[in-house]
């Protein structure tokens, strides 16, 4: 029995093509996008050729890769990542994952081998496929499904190693196929893009215009010392402040800390919930909420002259879903925003932030 390999010349001239990012220049390239197959978006794995080490559902996990050593379970040594059988007879070995959003369309790919060293992949390949309707899932889970389309080109993967890589593709997905070669681990895979949303088809009903699956984007905070910007707009409420947005401690006087989100669309405000579940000893003291209407322009400044009050200040409890709306919001009659701005008073923690409104 044949079984493929990748010479070294070849794993070499995929190692640093002139799309691949630095790692030091991964969040900031991609500041801008989300992940697509996140788990907290509620991707899913719809099926993989084998995941007899570890299981491919880690792939999407969002936090950075762990190690436990001198751990094992009973098929041995504990990983935090995708790992499958050795001597695979046929490569490539692949797992199909559904999007958490609608669709997507895909700006960048980062896979991380850390801690898989001797029983890493080889090399990586990513396709993607636009596939709706009924059954749509198991379609493309059928052998002879021929929708697939280049993602990203063979790459090499390297020992315990984050890389990522600038997708140019043209169309949306909802659907991506990640193929390693010829077997081994991958710990973790991100698809960074932006979320082609499904909007309703009655243009008056409201809809949460911040929120991650329809497009909505954190994109610059003051600080993010314990927990990410982008977790405020993901859905539910979470299991811990781990997947909360927290700043560090302030100690001057005056001090306040801040977030801006693209809406989704530019829309109108009916309502705005802040809430802070889990927080409880670190919550802000208090929350402002403004508003802006950049239609057209490539970015905004959180200084910027033009932002208007959308919720006064209003003081904050711990582990309570704030809901203002009606009289409460300011500045929303018959305006439209793209951008929203949520303001913790002094510093603390929040684990969403949710703008409601309809689509211009």
């Amino acid at each position: 029995m044949e079984i493929q390999a990748l010479s070294p010349e070849v794993i070499q001239d995929t190692l640093t093509p002139s799309d691949s990012i630095s790692v030091d220049q991964i969040a900031s390239t991609f500041s801008s996008y989300i992940d697509l197959i996140s788990a907290p978006l509620h991707s899913r794995i719809l099926s993989t050729t084998d995941e007899f080490f570890a299981a491919a559902t880690n792939l999407l996990t969002p936090t950075p890769p762990i190690r436990r050593p001198g751990v094992y379970v009973p098929t041995g040594a504990w990983y935090d990542g995708w790992e499958t059988r050795r001597h695979n007879p046929s490569p490539p070995d692949f797992v199909i994952i559904r999007l958490g959003p609608a669709a997507g369309i895909v700006k960048g790919v980062e896979i991380d081998t850390a801690f898989f060293d001797g029983n890493h992949a080889e090399a990586v390949e990513v396709w993607g496929a636009y596939e709706t309707g009924v059954d749509a899932d198991e379609r493309v889970k059928g052998e002879g499904f021929n929708g697939w389309k280049t993602v990203l080109g063979r790459r090499g993967c390297g020992a315990s190693r984050r890389q990522a890589w600038r997708v140019e593709m043209e169309g949306a997905v909802t659907h991506v196929k990640v193929c390693m070669f010829p077997d081994g681990g991958i710990a973790r895979c991100r698809l960074y893009g932006v979320a082609v949303p499904v909007w309703p088809e009655d243009a008056g009903e409201e809809v949460e215009l911040s929120a991650a699956v329809m497009g909505g984007v954190a994109v610059g905070c003051s600080d993010q010392h314990f927990g990410t910007s982008g977790n405020l707009i993901l859905p539910g409420r979470g299991v811990d402040m781990g997947d909360g947005w927290e700043t560090k401690r302030s100690r001057g006087k005056g001090h306040v800390d801040w977030v801006v989100v693209k809406l989704g669309a530019r829309g109108t405000v009916s309502k705005v919930v802040v809430d802070t579940m889990h927080f409880r000893g670190n919550f802000p003291q208090g929350v402002r909420v403004e508003g802006l209407d950049a239609e057209g322009e490539v970015g905004v400044a959180a200084e910027d002259v033009r932002w208007v009050e959308v919720v006064g200040v209003q003081g904050c409890e711990k582990d309570r879903e704030h809901v203002f709306e009606r009289d409460v919001l300011a500045n929303v009659k018959e305006r439209m925003f793209t951008h929203v701005k949520l303001i913790i008073i002094p510093d603390g923690g929040v684990k969403r932030f949710r703008v409601f409104g309809t689509k211009a």
